[in-house]
């Protein structure tokens, strides 16, 4: 068992902060309080700098978590509901214009809170592989990053072990320095019937990688089953970035919720950022000065924030001398197979993926890209769900209530699971024209445009799409199963991971960051968030966010 690092933790935070002014002055100001935010303030607060956090959703205090829980099992409430104020559609309004008829969802899962979207994510913590930070250079598609898998690789073993990650330690498609810090979640009936037919079909499989307690590790509990994952785990197994807003705060740092920012202001050559303007619940303006900023509030808040704090120093939006800031935005894609097997495949219901395959994400030609197969271990209905299903409002009167050997007798045929899933996340492509630009002709609950988001999957996606169903179905074929559907290639849906937005180069002119994170305009602002990603790969960006906003708080330290 790795032993944990830190030696306490505060998991609840007993006095939230009423007095919403700004701090008289910080060493640092950190604008979002998710994973990279957390990471970031506790790591320079750690440090002893004087730092303040700026959330502009609320903060949910932790003992709530079975409360939710049960709001969330329920049928009648939504998301919104779940998380009071996590969502707030007044302040988080958006448009966007995509062919398909998806749409990106956005505020289905984005949560503005201390603790930000890992309130409610399921976990999934793999390393990007070494060919996505050179896709131009190998492809000629894209952009290169900065930076190398190499340079980044102590740092994601650093990001694995502060957020606690179990498994991935036997993908052999990724080279590691360690072994992760926890070992990986057993794997489930389903999972070795996938496993048996991969294997005769020379497809390599290994665990999920999942932020996710398999044992007590860093004051948090073992994972209890309780199969709620997401949108919520009531016993704290599962990491969520409150956890270091709660170090920070205990370190000394400041943490301010409910404060939408506005704008931030330079000086007057437009060098550096003076000050961040935010707005309290009761309609204050306050400026919050720092010598150093880090923009860490997601792919879609941190361009809206730059174009929103345009000057005539920056009439376009700040830092975008590039004319970059909002343009390249990516996802990834998904598009998955059901088939029915002829016996029962999963005795063992389990709310997370604990068996990947990244057989595929390698590649010689540029296309068809990377794509990631996920061995869903599909629950069959659970006794309760069979139970409320007989008691529909005219079934009882008229008919009575299923009780004892009855439902028994249905419980043991509903609840008989014979379905299965295979799904792939698809590598998407950064296009200039993906973008998110503001909405003049519509705006938030403090009169600012909302953000618009452009957006089309492209042909790569197309085509990777369409080779990862050929191979689900390959695979469904060795089990014996029978093919019962298969996603629509052409209308994937989008991940809730937007990449792309201020990406980092070394070229001033084509990227908003560089190798650092530090924008290329503005010598004290920094960006912590996904929006720096050149590319993207077909996996889930949480544990690289976590491993460049530690890498970046390294260089913000320096520069205090």
């Amino acid at each position: 068992m790795s032993t944990p690092q830190h030696e306490s933790e505060s998991t609840v935070v007993t006095d939230q902060r009423q007095d919403r002014t700004p701090v008289e002055r910080a060493d640092v100001c950190v604008v979002g309080a998710g994973v990279a935010g957390g990471l970031v303030a506790y790591t320079l607060a750690r440090a002893g700098h004087d730092v303040v956090i700026l959330e502009a959703g609320p903060y949910l205090d932790d003992r709530n978590r079975f409360t939710r829980m049960e709001t969330a099992l329920r049928p009648e409430h939504g998301t919104f509901e779940i998380w009071d104020g996590g969502i707030d559609h007044a302040r988080d309004r958006y448009t966007e214009s995509t062919p398909t008829n998806l749409g990106v969802e956005l505020n289905r899962n984005r949560l503005k809170a201390i603790g930000g979207t890992t309130l409610n994510w399921a976990g999934h913590s793999p390393r990007m592989h070494e060919k996505d930070f050179e896709m131009n250079s190998r492809y000629g598609l894209a952009a290169d990053w900065p930076l190398g898998y190499s340079d980044l690789r102590p740092h994601y073993a650093q990001a694995e072990r502060e957020i606690g990650v179990a498994g991935g330690g036997d993908n052999p498609f990724v080279p590691r320095e360690e072994d992760p810090p926890m070992p990986a979640h057993p794997p489930t009936p389903t999972d070795e019937l996938y496993q048996e037919a991969c294997e005769n079909l020379g497809i390599r499989t290994h665990t999920n990688p999942l932020a996710i307690n398999s044992e007590v590790y860093d004051g948090r509990s073992e994972c209890m089953g309780y199969s709620t994952c997401s949108p919520v785990c009531p016993s704290g197994a599962r990491y969520s970035g409150n956890t270091h807003i709660h170090r920070a705060r205990d370190e000394g740092a400041t943490v301010i919720d409910r404060v939408p920012v506005q704008r931030l202001e330079h000086d007057t050559e437009g060098s550096t950022v003076e000050a961040a303007v935010y707005r309290t619940p009761e309609g204050e303006e306050h400026r919050q000065y720092a010598d150093q900023f880090v923009l860490a509030a997601g792919g879609i808040e941190v361009p809206r924030l730059l174009l929103l704090s345009d000057s005539r120093e920056y009439p376009d939006g700040l830092a975008n001398s590039s004319g970059t800031v909002g343009k390249y935005l990516h996802f990834e894609c998904v598009v998955w197979v059901d088939a029915l097997h002829e016996q029962p495949t999963n005795d063992t219901p389990v709310d997370f993926l604990t068996t990947v395959s990244e057989e595929f994400y390698d590649h010689d030609e540029p296309s068809p890209g990377s794509f990631r197969l996920r061995f869903r271990n599909r629950d069959p209905v659970s006794p309760l769900g069979v139970a409320l299903g007989s008691r529909s409002p005219l079934r009882e009167p008229l008919q009575g209530a299923l009780w004892g050997d009855d439902l028994l007798d249905r419980m043991e045929h509903a609840t008989e699971n014979r379905a299965l899933r295979v799904d792939a996340q698809v590598e998407m492509l950064p296009h200039r024209d993906n973008s998110v630009t503001l909405n003049e002709s519509e705006q938030d609950s403090h009169g600012n445009p909302v953000p618009h988001i452009s957006l089309d999957i492209g042909d790569h996606v197309l085509e990777t799409g369409n080779e990862a169903i050929a191979v689900m179905e390959t695979i469904f074929d060795e089990l014996g199963a029978t093919v019962t559907e298969v996603s629509d290639p052409a209308n994937q849906q989008f991940q809730f991971h937007h990449k792309g937005t201020t990406r980092m180069g070394d070229d001033p002119t084509t990227s908003v960051v560089d190798s650092r994170l530090r924008t290329h305009d503005l010598q004290n602002l920094w960006v912590a968030s996904s929006s720096v990603f050149p590319s993207g790969g077909a996996v889930n960006p949480t544990l690289t966010i976590a491993a460049l906003a530690l890498r970046a708080a390294e260089y913000i330290d320096g520069e205090l």
